[in-house]
């Protein structure tokens, strides 16, 4: 069983950056693909960001490309979500999953909102 604890969201005017953490509870974190996933009001939830167990390899959803950098520390067992010239329509909760090829585990999500 993996816990996962979201943090670092929050009011931020358009343009500003966050920081997003995910910190995991157990000894498998490092063995685990690691995503981001956002829903906003009245929307799906839709996928943001991967990174795989080592952090070689990331994906990202177009929308965020350039602006956003998953990244994670397995020593530490959190991972991250730089987000930066954040826009109006970033406004969501944002969670982290992990899994081995699915995503078993989540948090309970953080809140992001970019005012204009």
């Amino acid at each position: 069983q993996v816990q996962l604890v979201e943090s670092g969201g929050g009011l931020v005017q358009a343009g500003g950056s966050l920081r997003l953490s995910c910190a995991a509870s157990g000894r498998t974190f490092s063995s685990y693909i690691m995503g981001w996933f956002r829903q906003a009001p009245g929307k799906e939830r839709e996928f943001v960001a991967r990174i795989n167990s080592s952090g070689g390899s990331t994906v990202y959803t177009n929308s965020v490309k350039g602006r956003f950098t998953i990244s994670r520390d397995n020593a530490k067992n959190t991972g991250y979500l730089q987000m930066n010239s954040l826009k109006p329509e970033d406004t969501a909760v944002y969670y982290c999953a992990v899994g081995n090829w699915q995503y078993d585990y989540w948090g309970q999500g953080t809140q992001v909102t970019v005012s204009s």
